[in-house]
């Protein structure tokens, strides 16, 4: 009897703190941010650019504070907008990006596709992510208009840098660009777009929804001063103080978000080696809407001078 009521009590306990624990991770995956950071990339004498890095929004017609924040960050009047793919999580969902965007669209942008902009999302068992990759895609479900997507940025003036490279001369300081297909289902062409980053130009910044080291390494040895990417959520269900287990890539937890070097431990200055930041990303899989010790982001980059 007594081992029966202290399984109970402990059951109950479990259930109690199963509970609690859920109802953070729902909250921590609306608590919207902003990060800050900067990096040293122009040339001495240039004033400071701002660029802000927006990835893995995974927006629905329905996740209206997600979307007005969004809204919100036109407000941050950034030079350059750089967005790493994952936008869309349904299939109604390109209008109220595009417009929760807004005077986003008439800034200076570049864009990359991920494979939630492209297949519908399915349910899934988030714990799946914390396991290592077992290489399967899902690709075998309904695409998502992701062509009307492209088109309406690219109609507004953002740069399409899937597989190919692009240049865009921001407040007299020219920007030399370069881009994959998303590497997790396997679309990069890097053979598409290697070879040496344009000398000419005041900053080359390369640019990939998922970081797969395939994709970083060529970047670096191309010379490539910096490379932005999403796809990782951060490791979306982290260790207290944001200490990732997994990236859903070949990037190890430890450069899961954030600014780094690539490759790790590299200085700059450096040869073959670049800075890297990997944003978090604003979303999560529509259907399981949970984050934890990692809080959803969008990162605004202010591009200062080289040491």
């Amino acid at each position: 009897m007594l081992w029966t009521r202290a399984l109970t009590a402990m059951a109950g306990v479990g259930a109690v703190g199963g509970a609690a624990l859920t109802a953070y991770a729902a909250t921590e995956a609306r608590a919207y941010t902003l990060r800050r950071v900067e990096v040293p990339l122009l040339p001495r004498g240039r004033r400071a650019l701002r660029v802000l890095h927006l990835s893995d929004i995974h927006a629905t017609p329905g996740q209206q504070r997600k979307l007005e924040w969004l809204s919100s960050l036109a407000t941050l009047r950034p030079d350059l907008v750089v967005n790493t793919g994952d936008n869309l999580a349904h299939r109604e969902a390109v209008g109220p990006v595009v417009e929760a965007l807004g005077a986003l669209l008439d800034v200076p942008g570049v864009f990359v596709l991920g494979s939630n902009d492209y297949f519908e999302p399915s349910m899934r068992n988030p714990a799946r992510y914390l396991l290592p990759d077992d290489g399967r895609r899902h690709t075998d479900v309904p695409e998502l208009p992701w062509r009307d997507l492209c088109a309406t940025f690219s109609r507004s003036g953002w740069l399409d840098l899937t597989n190919t490279r692009g240049g865009l001369t921001v407040d007299g300081t020219s920007f030399a660009f370069a881009g994959v297909d998303d590497p997790h289902l396997g679309y990069d062409r890097l053979d598409l777009v290697e070879g040496p980053a344009d000398p000419a130009a005041d900053v080359r910044l390369a640019v990939a929804h998922a970081p797969y080291l395939r994709v970083l390494d060529r970047f670096a040895a191309d010379g490539y001063d910096a490379i932005l990417a999403g796809h990782t959520h951060g490791g979306q269900v982290c260790l207290p103080g944001g200490r990732a287990l997994a990236t859903n890539c070949d990037l190890e937890p430890a450069r899961a978000r954030g600014l780094h070097r690539h490759p790790a431990g590299s200085r700059p200055g450096d040869p073959g080696s670049s800075w890297l930041h990997v944003s978090a990303g604003l979303g999560t899989n529509p259907y399981i809407r949970l984050r934890v010790a990692c809080r959803p982001e969008a990162t605004l980059l202010t591009l200062v001078a080289r040491e």
